[in-house]
C-alpha cells in the first residue's frame, strides 16, 4: 500500500484464544492518512497487509486499467449474507453511457491511497465487451453466471465460504478448480449508496443511522457499519459488525441489532480520527463479548 501515514505504531499483541493459530500476532499499524483512510497491517500465513477502508473515501477514486483511466469509483454491491463487496460499481462518465459497469474484486489489485487510485488488472476493451447491465436494472444471477464466464472468474457463491471454496480472496487462477463445489446459495445484492441512511434499531428502540462502511481490502468483506447516534448521543459514532445483526428489513430500510440501547451507548466511540488497530477491535468485541472475525478466518485456514 501506499498510504501517507501522518504517524505509525508497531506492537506485538498476545492474546488467549479459543484457537492456536490466533495465540501470538504481530501487527503494525498505520495511523489515519489525511483522507482518514484506516489502515491495519497483519501478519498472516495466507495474506499480506490489510487495509480497513473507508467507503466513503473510496468514492471518487479514479480507476487506473491496464490502458488507462476508465473512471471513478462510485459505490459497492455487497451480498446480504457475508456482507461481502461483489461489484464496485464504475462512474464511467461520457465512455459507456448508460452502461452499468462492474468490476470484481477478482480484478483489483490494490488501492493507491496517495494518488486517489484503484488499480484495475483489466484493459478498456476487456470492459467495453463484457455482459452489460442497463443502469435501472437489479444485478441478477443470469447476468453474474455471464460475467463470470466471460472473465473466467470463479462463483463466488458456490462454496462454504466467503469467496466459494476459499474465506478469503484467491487471486491465483490456476486454485480457482481445486476446490469441491457445493450447493450454492442463491445472493441477492445490495448498494451501499441504498443502504446508508437506514435505521438501527436495538431491543429496546431506534439507536441512528447507517452512516459509511469499512471495508477489508484483502477479502473486500464489510467488516463494520458506522452508526451515527447525534440524535440520540450528540456527535457519537459506534461500528457495530454485519455478525451483530440480527435481521434486515430492505422494505422498511431498518437494521436489526440484538443488543440493548445501553450497551451500545457504552460501547468504545468512534471518531474519524480513531486508530483502527486490531488493538481496538479486540477491545470492541470484547464489549459485546463476540469473538473476532479474525478468529474464525484464521481457524478455516
Amino acid at each position: 500500500m501506499h498510504s501517507k501515514m501522518l504517524k505509525t505504531q508497531s506492537i506485538n499483541l498476545v492474546e488467549k484464544s479459543r484457537h492456536p493459530k490466533d495465540s501470538l500476532l504481530k501487527y503494525d499499524f498505520a495511523v489515519r492518512t489525511d483522507k482518514y483512510v484506516l489502515v491495519v497491517q497483519s501478519k498472516h500465513d495466507h495474506k499480506g497487509d490489510i487495509m480497513l477502508i473507508k467507503a466513503r473515501a473510496l468514492k471518487g477514486y479514479s480507476l487506473d486499467s491496464l490502458d488507462g483511466d476508465i473512471g471513478s469509483a462510485s459505490e459497492f454491491y455487497f451480498d446480504d449474507r457475508y456482507w461481502a463487496v461483489r461489484y464496485l460499481v464504475a462512474n464511467t462518465a461520457s465512455w459507456l453511457s448508460g452502461k452499468k459497469v462492474l468490476i470484481s474484486p477478482y480484478s483489483l489489485n490494490g488501492v493507491n491511497n496517495s494518488d486517489e487510485k484503484v488499480s484495475v488488472q483489466l484493459t478498456k476493451k476487456q470492459i467495453e465487451n463484457s455482459p452489460s447491465v442497463d443502469k435501472d436494472e437489479p444485478v441478477s444471477r443470469q447476468f453474474e453466471l455471464k460475467y463470470n464466464g466471460y472473465y473466467g472468474y470463479p462463483e463466488y457463491w458456490g462454496g462454504q465460504y466467503m469467496w466459494g471454496g476459499y474465506p478469503y480472496l484467491v487471486m491465483d487462477r490456476s486454485k480457482w478448480g481445486l476446490t469441491a463445489m457445493e450447493k450454492g446459495w442463491d445472493p441477492h445484492l445490495r448498494s451501499t449508496h441504498e443502504v446508508t441512511g437506514y435505521r438501527f434499531l436495538a431491543l429496546d428502540g431506534e439507536i441512528g443511522h447507517v452512516d459509511d462502511f469499512i471495508i477489508d481490502d484483502e477479502t473486500w468483506a464489510i467488516r463494520y457499519l458506522v452508526a451515527a447516534t447525534k440524535n440520540w448521543w450528540p456527535g457519537k459514532k459506534v461500528l457495530i459488525s454485519p455478525k451483530w445483526i440480527e435481521s434486515v428489513s430492505w422494505g422498511d430500510k431498518e437494521i436489526v441489532i440484538g443488543l440493548s440501547r445501553d450497551t451500545i451507548k457504552a460501547a468504545p466511540e468512534y471518531t474519524d480520527d480513531s486508530l483502527l488497530t486490531r488493538h481496538y477491535e479486540t477491545g470492541l468485541h470484547g464489549h459485546y463479548n463476540r469473538e473476532g472475525y479474525w478468529v474464525d478466518e484464521l481457524s478455516a485456514v
